[in-house]
């Protein structure tokens, strides 16, 4: 089983997903991480080099490649979700969860990451309208994805941890969380 933490940029999937890890006695990956490792440079760079096309192609490639292992929880990058593929792997392999945040607490979290800004791209001019705009095309597509939707607003990684692990213990055997 993998489980996946979907979300925007700033919603905590890379920070509540080796909580999770560890509570549940597996490993986590960041597939960002792993896509700037094999890329030899940062997302913003893939970007300028190849695209929003060649990233997600990437992307797709190590998230389906991620998605065939065992015991694992996957922090997915905020337009993981954008490849109908991708979305049916990840609900295929395990529970996906969707962190959501309200914009002002995701813009907030993103301004004081200073790894954001010199690894990400802006996808649509930055800030505030940029959050909006992708949160207007993304939400359907987070929604039809996950299994479970945690608001995790101004709650601790923890906090969120323990609602997925809470959840996942009132699951029937057989159940899908």
């Amino acid at each position: 089983m993998v489980i996946t933490l979907i979300g925007y940029r700033g919603s905590g999937k890379s920070t509540v997903a080796p909580l999770l890890a560890r509570a549940l006695g597996c490993d986590w990956i960041d597939a960002d991480v792993v896509i700037e490792e094999r890329a030899g440079c940062t997302i913003r760079e893939i970007f300028a080099r190849e695209g929003e096309p060649g990233f997600r192609e990437r992307e797709r490639d190590v998230i389906g490649e991620l998605l065939g292992r065992d015991s694992l929880v996957l922090a997915a990058g905020g337009g993981a979700i954008l490849n109908a593929e991708t979305r049916s792997r990840m609900r295929n392999a395990g529970p996906v969860v969707w962190l959501k945040a309200p914009i002002e607490i995701l813009a907030a979290r993103i301004a004081g990451d200073g790894a954001t800004a010199d690894r990400r791209p802006n996808l649509a001019g930055g800030g505030i309208d940029e959050i909006r705009r992708m949160l207007t095309l993304r939400e359907p597509l987070y929604r039809e994805c996950a299994t479970l939707e945690i608001d995790v607003g101004e709650r601790t990684p923890a906090d969120v941890a323990h609602e997925f692990l809470r959840h996942l213990n009132r699951q029937t055997p057989g159940e899908s969380a």
